[in-house]
């Protein structure tokens, strides 16, 4: 065999003991089928008493994990410490810049610096692999940037958040509201003690940020993203959407438009024959849209230790097999500008939900401002009735743009006699 590829590992929480659990476990194995010895050599952390059920004895410590990337003896920095600032990003500019090979799964440092760092590594002959920062143990990056090469991919969506998905599955199935499916979700470990950027669905733009550079040929632009969370979804919400025929989960989408590429997440209906709508639980699923191979769909963990230490082993064996291509797909000098395609230009249908007093004439001003919006309704469901008093009304619509549901939207909830602000979900055609 040739030379050995000396690895560092930054960060030893769950992933990064999981990452070094199976290089030690399956040491053998994998450099079979590299063709080259892959060695861990080097690892930092935070805590060095810390038991982690991982044995590093003959391995280097530095508490610093910059300082891995100024060793002698370190071929490929595999980072796994997470955050678009501080140590994480310090330590893949140094190592970039030393001219190393650089593993990392850290999604929010890709959305917010990833075509400055793909360009970095470029420059300097060296990967950046980052399979698992994106759908966890799914190989999408490597499906879209080699498997899928010959196909103009015209849109990409997914399920791109395990946390949301297994609250909105929960919901459905049990009939209880967010705030108590949370409190079980973290209980579980399904969702982090301050779940604001899995919930308000920031995790899931970081991710599709990166799906839409690699797709589309564009900067990665994260700033770019329409973000809605899964916060005001409520069980009579999921109720009403059963009824309707829809299921509803946070999707992730890009997608070509006349005006750029438009990259949006948000609760979205989709009907419950589509393949996406039976994922449940925490798992992840991201479809693909090509011109020659059609829809593919690709399901799996897409977090946790386990499925995440896998994408990451897989990055760094290639890199030891001396398998590379462009960061994202072509080369980082190439990629166009983002130029996002505004919300207000998007067409589709959508699902409204209001909380009205039940007296006479209040249907007749919601329809009239939906005529006057050009808003076409196509169903319209009342759950009983109880005059003088708030009862739940929800209704669907044709195809019509989003500045004009907008508009009918604020018009409406301006009305006396609407007591909450309409609840919208877009309805979604997969």
């Amino acid at each position: 065999m040739s030379e050995v590829l000396r690895v560092a590992v930054a960060g030893l929480g769950t992933v990064g003991a999981e990452t070094v659990r199976l290089l030690q476990l399956r040491r053998e194995d994998l450099g079979r089928r590299a063709g080259r010895p892959i060695e861990l050599v080097a690892v930092s952390a935070r805590d060095r008493a810390r038991n982690r059920g991982i044995d590093l004895s003959g391995v280097a410590w530095e508490d610093d994990a910059v300082a891995l990337a100024r060793r002698d003896d370190v071929d490929l920095v595999c980072e796994l410490i997470g955050g678009s600032e501080g140590p994480a990003r310090t330590l893949v500019e140094t190592a970039l810049a030393a001219g190393k090979q650089v593993v990392t799964a850290n999604k929010a440092l890709l959305a917010h610096h990833g075509t400055a760092l793909a360009k970095t590594a470029e420059a300097g002959g060296v990967t950046l692999g980052y399979e698992a920062a994106v759908a966890g143990g799914i190989p999408i990056i490597r499906a879209l940037r080699q498997g899928l090469v010959a196909n103009s991919i015209g849109r990409v969506y997914g399920i791109l958040n395990g946390t949301c998905n297994y609250i909105l599955t929960a919901m459905r199935e049990s009939g209880r509201a967010f705030d108590d499916v949370l409190a079980e979700a973290q209980e579980l470990g399904y969702a982090e003690a301050d779940p604001s950027f899995d919930v308000d669905g920031i995790d899931a733009a970081h991710k599709l940020s990166l799906l839409a550079a690699l797709v589309f040929g564009r900067e990665v632009d994260f700033d770019g993203v329409h973000v809605e969370g899964i916060r005001p979804v409520s069980p009579l919400d999921i109720a009403y959407a059963e009824e309707f025929g829809f299921r509803i989960k946070l999707l992730g989408i890009a997608e070509e438009a006349p005006e750029g590429v438009r990259q949006r997440v948000h609760p979205c209906m989709v009907r419950k024959d589509a393949p996406i709508a039976q994922v449940e639980g925490v798992f992840n699923a991201v479809v693909a849209e090509g011109d020659a191979v059609g829809t593919t769909l690709y399901l799996g963990r897409g977090a946790g230790a386990g499925p995440t230490a896998s994408a990451v082993i897989g990055d760094i064996v290639d890199v030891a097999a001396g398998r590379r291509a462009p960061v994202f797909g072509i080369a980082a000098a190439e990629l166009r500008a983002a130029e996002p395609a505004p919300m207000e230009a998007l067409e589709g249908r959508y699902y409204v939900r209001l909380m009205v007093i039940d007296r006479p004439g209040v249907l007749a001003d919601v329809t009239a401002i939906l005529r006057d919006e050009h808003v076409s309704m196509e169903s319209m469901l009342q759950q009983g009735r109880d005059p003088m008093e708030k009862v739940p009304v929800a209704l669907t619509t044709h195809e019509v743009d989003e500045a004009s549901m907008r508009r009918a939207l604020e018009k409406i909830g301006r009305l006396d006699a609407v007591q909450e602000p309409p609840a919208m979900i877009r309805i979604v055609e997969l």
